[in-house]
């Protein structure tokens, strides 16, 4: 019975030093696993409007092992001559890097590498960002702007005509077809612009539209602008509403 007893002491003491051993083992390995991960990239895309520079940020997590990190940043595809872009590092292993419209739009691959104190490298990790150009919007005006009649009864109707263009080049100005036209009003007295109407502008560009007259007061066209075009007001156009007299 007590050799028994010693047996299965000796089995229990024996599963306890493997656990451990194990255990011991994993740590071990643990504590010399080199990690080096690009955790964020943002902003993502990447968006460069007109002659503005975006600034993008990426975000590297590493082990205590790692005393050095180089980060660099390429177009995925071609390119391969391009020469590097300016980089700023950052405090905790985070770099800064600006983008401005000569770059490539596309798909971007970040790499980081990591080094001990030695300058044996470690590891090496990489993600990919795209970065998008917008393109400049084109220039937009609203010509020959009117409300008419200038002079107009109390409830009788105002009509408002005009032309939106968009540039074309230097000095060329060609009309825009098909885009949503508004004629706000703001009353004499009043601080407010309020709609009234609106059009779809014709091949030419031409838009017409009415309202009714109640009280004097100031109107002109807005248009908002889309994707590609850039919005524009008009010039005002005063109006005089009388009452009837008997």
């Amino acid at each position: 019975m007590q050799k028994i007893a010693v047996g299965i002491l000796s089995a229990l003491v024996g599963g306890s030093m493997l656990v451990t051993g194990a255990g011991a083992a994993s740590a071990a390995t643990t504590k010399h696993d080199t990690r080096l991960v690009i955790r964020d990239i943002s902003p993502n895309p990447v968006v460069v409007k007109g002659d503005a520079e975006t600034t993008a940020y990426f975000d590297v997590g590493a082990s205590r092992d790692v005393k050095k990190v180089e980060f660099s940043v390429a177009p995925a595809e071609g390119f391969h001559t391009m020469r590097s872009k300016s980089l700023k590092e950052l405090e905790g292993w985070r770099y800064a890097i600006g983008f401005n419209k000569n770059d490539p739009a596309g798909k971007w691959k970040a790499t980081a590498v990591a080094f001990d104190g030695e300058g044996k490298k470690l590891a090496e990790d990489s993600a990919f960002f795209a970065v998008e150009i917008a393109k400049d919007k084109a220039q937009t005006r609203i010509s020959r702007f009117s409300a008419d009649p200038s002079k107009v009864r109390k409830g009788r109707s105002i009509y408002f005509s005009g032309t939106l263009l968009e540039r074309e080049g230097r000095f060329d100005w060609d009309g825009v077809r098909g885009e949503r036209v508004s004629i706000y009003y703001r009353a004499n007295g009043s601080s407010a612009w309020k709609w009234v109407a609106s059009d779809w502008t014709s091949r030419s560009g031409k838009f017409f539209a009415k309202t009714r007259a109640y009280k004097s007061g100031t109107f002109r066209a807005v248009y908002n602008g889309d994707r590609e075009l850039e919005g524009t007001t008009s010039r005002t156009d005063y109006v005089r509403v009388y009452s009837w007299r008997r």
